[in-house]
C-alpha cells in the first residue's frame, strides 16, 4: 500500500496532465465528447491502478499508453455493436483555447488541421511537437517500432505543410 503522501503527489501529477491528455485523447477520438469520456476513464483507471505504478520513467507516458489501450478497445467494442454514434470534432461548435481572438482563430485552424489527419499521424504529430515527448517515448506510448513514428512524423509534416500552403493561398 502506497503511503498517503505518494498518493496525493500521484494525484496531483495525474491532475497537471488533463489538457495534455485531452488533446491526445481528441487526435485518437476526433470527438470532443468521446475524448472527455476517455481521459475520464483513463485517469480512472490509472488511479485505481496506481499501486502498479513504479516511479520509474515518466507518468505522462504511462498514462498516455494506458490511453491509447482503453480507445483501442473501444473502438473494437464500436465495431461489434451496431451504431456507435459519435459526433465528429468539426461539428463540435466550441474548441476550448484559452487566447486572444486572432491567436485563438489560429489555434483552432491548425488544430482543425491536425485532427484531419488520420489518427496515427495526427498523434505522432501531437506527441512529438506539440507535447515534446521523443521519438521514443512516443513509439512506446503507441506501440509502434521507432521507424514508424519517423515516418508517420515525416507525413505529418509534410501534409500540415501543404495544407497550410493551401489554406494561406486561399486568403490571398
Amino acid at each position: 500500500m502506497r503511503p498517503a503522501a505518494e498518493t496525493k503527489d500521484f494525484r496531483r501529477d495525474l491532475v497537471s496532465l488533463l489538457p495534455k491528455l485531452r488533446r491526445f485523447a481528441l487526435t485518437l477520438t476526433r470527438s470532443a465528447n468521446d475524448a472527455d469520456d476517455l481521459v475520464q476513464e483513463a485517469c480512472e483507471r490509472a488511479i485505481a491502478r496506481s499501486h502498479l505504478w513504479n516511479g520509474e520513467g515518466q507518468l505522462e507516458s504511462w498514462v498516455y499508453a494506458m490511453t491509447r489501450n482503453l480507445w483501442v478497445d473501444e473502438v473494437r467494442k464500436r465495431k461489434v455493436r451496431a451504431g456507435g454514434g459519435a459526433v465528429d470534432i468539426f461539428d463540435q461548435s466550441e474548441l476550448r483555447v484559452e487566447a486572444v481572438a486572432e491567436k485563438a482563430v489560429y489555434a483552432n485552424q491548425l488544430q482543425k488541421m491536425i485532427l484531419s489527419m488520420p489518427e496515427g499521424l495526427a498523434s505522432v504529430f501531437l506527441l512529438i511537437n506539440v507535447e515534446g515527448h521523443s521519438y521514443r517515448e512516443t513509439a512506446d506510448i503507441l506501440g509502434v517500432p521507432i521507424g514508424t513514428v519517423m515516418s508517420r512524423l515525416s507525413t505529418a509534416r509534410l501534409r500540415l505543410a501543404a495544407m497550410l500552403t493551401e489554406n494561406t493561398e486561399r486568403r490571398a
